[in-house]
């Protein structure tokens, strides 16, 4: 494709093009992928993003070909909670990954969607997470977000980027923060001694998480939580760093640190229930508002707590709350 820059005056490549509403290039973010890899050029030569734009310049666009689909298609059961022509929104269940990657090569919900929707799916220009716009940990339950088609995964990414998503979790802590209500703001970066955990550092990616405590117990809160940032295992590193790791949380708490928080008598059984009943952490993405990228549909939708965080809730009003 090839188009001649008709206007007088000069103008960013990035900006001319979002505005010139060419179907192919759907959103703001891919055009910039796509002059940074070259695939948008002026004159025969690769330019930046703020190249400004000269009467009669010629700007040459090669939309690339999606990637063929790698992911091997399995029957894995999926709740949908919401559906239309450009996206779904699924329930997604404990104990199993979102996309395949390194010892995942297969059983995750990329799997399951590829089996459900065939070709109906956004190719998302990167292997083995076709549909995917942002993810949930193994362990989290709730509701995740997936694109049909290349567009309005670009479109909700960007969503994501802008904060225009809101995504409200509920959580069960062990211990009570010192305010029914608050943010905690920190930077997370990598830990040093483990790859694969999250630490709060002094450098690192901004992360601020907001909450309120719903209800407290003898020794654990039941909590409603707000993402203004999406970081990798966020609330798990926040909470566990302002002292109330979540419940069931293996991998930034563990059950010797939960039972220090307990009188000997009622340690036996948190034991049996985190041995029985809550065999992960008790976090769940129940509540998904955003604006519809395509339809312009105001989307508020819900999902209610999986059966081990209700009986845990059960468990907590017979065994740990007094009023």
């Amino acid at each position: 494709m090839k188009i001649k820059y008709r206007k007088k005056v000069q103008s960013r490549i990035d900006k001319y093009l979002a505005e010139a509403q060419i179907k192919e290039l759907y959103s703001r973010s891919f055009i910039d992928k796509l002059i940074a890899t070259g695939k948008i050029c002026v004159n025969g030569q690769k330019v930046k993003k703020s190249y400004k734009l000269n009467p009669e310049d010629e700007i040459e666009i090669e939309i690339p070909a999606q990637n063929p689909n790698k992911v091997q298609p399995q029957r894995i059961p999926l709740e949908f909670v919401y559906e239309d022509e450009y996206l779904a929104v699924i329930n997604k269940p404990a104990g199993i990954v979102v996309h395949p990657g390194a010892g995942n090569p297969a059983g995750t919900i990329v799997n399951g969607l590829v089996y459900h929707f065939k070709d109906e799916l956004a190719s998302g220009y990167e292997d083995l997470r076709p549909g995917i716009v942002h993810r949930l940990d193994k362990d989290t339950t709730g509701l995740l977000i997936v694109a049909k088609d290349d567009k309005t995964q670009a479109l909700l990414s960007q969503l994501f980027q802008e904060k225009k998503i809101k995504k409200t979790y509920r959580a069960i802590s062990v211990g009570i923060p010192t305010s029914d209500a608050g943010t905690i703001s920190t930077k997370l970066n990598r830990s040093k001694t483990n790859r694969t955990k999250m630490t709060v550092s002094n450098t690192g990616r901004q992360a601020i998480t907001h909450y309120k405590v719903l209800k407290k117990y003898d020794f654990f809160s039941y909590l409603e939580i707000e993402l203004e940032t999406g970081r990798t295992h966020q609330i798990r590193v926040h909470f566990s760093h302002i002292n109330c790791p979540i419940l069931g949380d293996p991998v930034y708490s563990s059950l010797k640190r939960t039972l220090t928080y307990l009188p000997e008598n009622l340690k036996k059984k948190a034991k049996y229930l985190l041995a029985n009943h809550l065999q992960r952490q008790a976090l769940h993405a129940f509540k998904l508002q955003f604006r519809h990228p395509i339809t312009k549909k105001n989307l508020h939708l819900e999902t209610k707590l999986p059966d081990d965080m209700q009986y845990t809730l059960q468990w907590l009003q017979k065994f740990f709350y007094t009023e």
